[in-house]
């Protein structure tokens, strides 16, 4: 194993015990804060972190701009919520119909975009979020338009919604470091690093792309399902392109193309969102503001800051051996 191989995974290893000692704190946190407005501000950032996690599994490891991770969300909430209203359909066949479905979109469009690259893919998802939502709005004898959709809760508890949410983040997080280990994670950070390096070494680029946006896509759908069924009701707001900001203001504050950045930043950015509520729209300002100013001048983040701060270096470019290696 070479050593950027042994620097990417040590340095992997650490930001998914971090991440997962940021979930146990999650965890611990119902002792001391009781208040049910609070709890539920807590399950929507952990419904956020995995819209996050998903979007930087293309963004941050593949190197692929999308802007529809908010709108693979509201596909997964749709399913599930029309599966049940028009048929009936309990949680335990809506959630998987919604994984299901919202994967197989994201394979259909990824098949159709990622042969783009740069502002033209990123446009060519924008179009496909708007065309999706307004859709969604303008179909009112399906799905009620703008009224919203009614979707059956699960539990009686918020309580409950709170550990079922935490448990599926967790679960996610252990698979996204497995897979990121494996030859699948080194083939797309190499993507990301040089494209035209992978494809010399025999990567199927535009396979993986497919794959890491097919992926990312059924995480979102998972998402969308998960919080339609606690929040018991849907609708196409779900979908606005200021979700996808603040998802990507998520990823980018909290760190680009980490596993830690966009559980930490989820919940960073959407517990101070509720603080900022009072001052109206301002909160997206502020947030838009803090775009600029990690893009600009601290690139990885808080997490990366934190390990500048720590005198740590990230790990080097991936590198992919070809068969005869």
């Amino acid at each position: 194993m070479a050593a950027s191989d042994i620097s990417t995974n040590t340095r992997l290893k650490t930001e998914f015990w971090v991440s997962l000692g940021i979930l146990f704190f999650i965890a611990v946190l119902p002792i001391a804060v009781t208040n049910a407005y609070w709890l539920g501000v807590v399950i929507v950032s952990m419904y956020f972190a995995m819209l996050a996690a998903a979007w930087n599994i293309l963004a941050g490891y593949t190197g692929q701009f999308s802007l529809a991770p908010a709108t693979f969300g509201m596909i997964g909430g749709y399913v599930t919520g029309l599966l049940s209203y028009y048929y009936g359909a309990t949680a335990p066949i809506g959630i998987p119909a919604a994984v299901i479905v919202a994967g197989s979109i994201g394979l259909v469009l990824g098949r159709i975009v990622l042969r783009l690259r740069g502002p033209y893919l990123a446009l060519t998802t924008l179009s496909f979020a708007e065309i999706m939502r307004l859709v969604i709005s303008n179909s009112i004898e399906i799905t009620r338009g703008d009224l919203g959709l009614n979707v059956p809760g699960i539990f009686q508890s918020r309580l409950s919604y709170y550990y079922m949410m935490l448990a599926v983040l967790v679960l996610m997080q252990v698979g996204l470091y497995y897979l990121l280990r494996s030859r699948a994670g080194l083939y797309l950070r190499a993507i990301r690093d040089d494209e035209t390096a992978a494809a010399s070494r025999g990567v199927k680029i535009v396979w993986w792309k497919t794959y890491a946006f097919t992926l990312s896509a059924a995480i979102s759908g998972l998402a969308g399902a998960l919080y339609g069924h606690f929040a018991q009701f849907v609708s196409p707001e779900l979908g606005l392109l200021s979700q996808t900001g603040i998802i990507i203001s998520m990823v980018v504050i909290g760190g680009l193309g980490t596993l830690v950045g966009p559980i930490g930043g989820a919940f960073l950015v959407y517990v101070a969102s509720e603080f900022l509520r009072d001052f109206g729209g301002y909160q997206l300002v502020v947030f838009a503001f803090l775009v600029i100013i990690f893009g600009r001048f601290f690139r990885e983040g808080l997490w990366g800051l934190l390990l500048a701060v720590l005198g740590v270096k990230r790990g080097q470019p991936a590198v992919v051996q070809t068969a005869a290696e």
